[in-house]
């Protein structure tokens, strides 16, 4: 048996042979040896007992899984709409000027491999890269020098980092220089926190009195659908058998990066509100996942984890109430998708990521097909607090339809970019006031898969009846190509992040990225502004999860908010071809000695 091989049972092995933790098996492989190579897919088949396409389909899903090795520094930038506007061009320059290579490629002698990636959680920090899963902020070509210069001396990735952010970001485990940019904290998932408080109070009531006391909150779920939380606690209620709680930490909408800041700064109180609606459901068992670009917070969430047991506010008996529930932690691997939740859960599964067909829901057969309950961090940091402090204090906040605070997470053409915890029910002016941005041309609402709105919009309000979102806000000052920088950029990341499964949004995706390249280009038509439109249409309704029903939206919006963009920019014509099809046909004929059929 070759070193390689019995590594690779090891590995196996950890997981106990377990072919539903695929994603870690892989994780694991991909670290240990850069890749996944046809060796170790044959291993890992074999060892789980899985046939190599299983292996092979799962691998193929994820950025982060490659077939052929990457670089001893795997470097990830991020080519987002707001590393476009701080100067990524100029970072992505460097890099292949000190590099010797294209992004894309690795070097000759197998150091350094260039690769771009989609959103990593930095937008008020931009530009930013993953080296080795290891971030780096507000890049620059001199940075970039140093970088390069200290991989050609071998250093450790975690020792170019020499400055570190605020708060946990300086904890031991942690080590980041990201910075949180907490602007504005409010009374629910920035205020203050007692551990354990709502835990407690929760265990004096009943578990139907808990939903009870959700549903009462109005809370309604924070990653950007808004449905009913107490509702969904309901549901999976009244199911019957094994039950789990899934937390979403997989923010990947462009933009976003609230949960970030509390997953560095709130972790405990998102566990506990994963024990509360394990409580009120009748789970004992939660999975966080963990977006791969957050690895960084891996050791230190599972210390909070770790710590918790200890002061037995997770594990046997907790708070010596009868009550049993753990938590452990699944990462991605880089697949936008996997927010969805029922891909989130095919993920879990050891699977590439793909929506499901619904229904069944996933509080009637979520994991492993049991019923199961998914919230965002942002939703279970609410919750515990609601707990704590009743349903007339968390409606006392926002407006009659959005109870409680949003965090939002706003970047772009603005002084203050950052994290910005506000009560529902702000208007787009009162939010641009707040951040200091002027100048503006666009604001785009909920990240790419929102809105694009213009400034006779900005009377709106923040609340879900009127402007609801997930938390991206990304101001687009009028210095920039609405079109070219954001519009295009939009339904490329859309393009690449679809996972083919509907023929709509995969292929439509690709037509309407083609045609915005035209418009900008100004070889596009006035009718090609009508065939966008229709094409937007057709994929927003024929598509079966959130991320094909909003794909069109960056065309769609713009179209709709900024029609005169798009006139001035196409040619007042026509359609008309110049194919001549005996012509076309005429070489073909020759060739089989048939006289071609002319066409009057």
């Amino acid at each position: 048996m070759s070193n390689v091989e019995k590594s690779l049972k090891e590995i196996t092995e950890k997981y106990a042979k377990d072919s539903g933790r695929l994603m870690d098996i892989l994780i694991d492989v991909q670290s240990e040896f850069g890749c996944i190579s046809k060796e170790a897919v044959s291993v890992i088949a074999s060892e789980l007992k899985i046939s190599e396409v299983d292996v092979i389909q799962t691998r193929s899903f994820y950025h982060f899984f490659t077939e052929k090795p990457v670089g001893k520094y795997a470097v990830y930038i991020n080519n987002s709409v707001t590393s476009g506007f701080f100067g990524m061009k100029d970072v992505v320059d460097e890099f292949e000027k000190q590099s010797g290579v294209k992004f894309g490629e690795t070097t000759s002698d197998g150091l350094i491999t260039l690769k771009y990636t989609a959103c990593i959680g930095m937008s008020d920090q931009e530009p930013a890269a993953l080296i080795n899963s290891v971030v780096f902020t507000n890049l620059n070509r001199d940075k970039v020098r140093k970088l390069i210069a200290e991989m050609r001396e071998g250093k450790n990735v975690q020792d170019m980092v020499t400055e570190y952010g605020d708060g946990n970001n300086t904890h031991p485990l942690v080590k980041s220089m990201v910075k949180n940019n907490i602007r504005k904290a409010g009374k629910v998932c920035l205020g203050e926190y007692t551990a354990g408080a709502g835990m407690n109070k929760a265990f004096s009531m009943s578990p139907a009195d808990v939903i009870n006391q959700v549903k009462d909150s109005n809370l309604r779920g924070r990653g950007g659908a808004g449905f009913p939380t107490g509702l969904k606690w309901m549901y999976c209620s009244n199911e019957s058998g094994e039950k789990f709680v899934l937390c979403n930490a997989d923010e990947g909408e462009p933009g976003t990066f609230k949960d970030r800041v509390l997953l560095t700064e709130r972790a405990q109180q998102m566990f506990e509100g994963m024990a509360i609606a394990g409580y009120a459901i009748g789970s004992n068992k939660g999975i966080i996942y963990l977006r791969s670009e957050y690895l960084y917070l891996k050791k230190y969430l599972e210390n909070v984890l770790d710590e918790m047991r200890k002061n037995n506010l997770l594990g046997n008996n907790i708070l010596s109430k009868g009550f049993d529930f753990d938590i452990r932690i699944q990462l991605g691997a880089g697949a936008y998708v996997c927010g969805e939740e029922s891909a989130l859960i095919e993920s879990s599964e050891g699977k590439r990521g793909e929506p499901r067909n619904r229904p069944p829901f996933p509080v009637q057969k979520g994991y492993k097909n049991k019923p199961s309950i998914i919230n965002n961090v942002e939703t279970f940091c609410s919750a515990t607090k609601i707990i704590e402090n009743g349903a007339e204090w968390y409606k006392s906040m926002g407006t009659n339809e959005s109870a409680g605070t949003k965090l939002l997470s706003i970047s772009g053409d603005c002084n203050n970019p950052g994290v910005y915890e506000v009560e529902w029910g702000l208007t787009i002016k009162e939010m641009l006031d707040m951040v200091g941005a002027t100048d503006v041309q666009a604001v785009q609402v909920a990240g790419p898969s929102g809105t694009c709105i213009s400034p006779s919009q900005f009377d709106k309000k923040i609340a879900m009846e009127d402007l609801p979102t997930g938390g991206s806000m990304i101001v687009i000052g009028k210095n920039r190509d609405l079109l070219k920088d954001v519009v295009h950029n939009f339904m490329e990341f859309f393009e690449d992040e679809s996972c083919g499964s509907c023929v709509t949004c995969r292929s439509f995706n690709m037509i309407l990225t083609r045609q915005i390249e035209k418009v900008i280009e100004g070889r596009a038509i006035k009718s090609d502004i009508k065939n966008m439109q229709d094409w937007s249409a057709i994929v927003t309704k024929t598509s079966r999860c959130g991320l094909g029903q909003t794909s069109a939206n960056p065309v769609r919006t713009t179209i709709q908010n900024f029609r005169e963009l798009y006139e001035s920019k196409t040619k007042d014509a026509e359609y008309h071809s110049d194919f001549d099809m005996d012509k076309a046909i005429l070489e073909s004929c020759e060739a089989v000695g048939r006289e071609p059929k002319l066409h009057e």
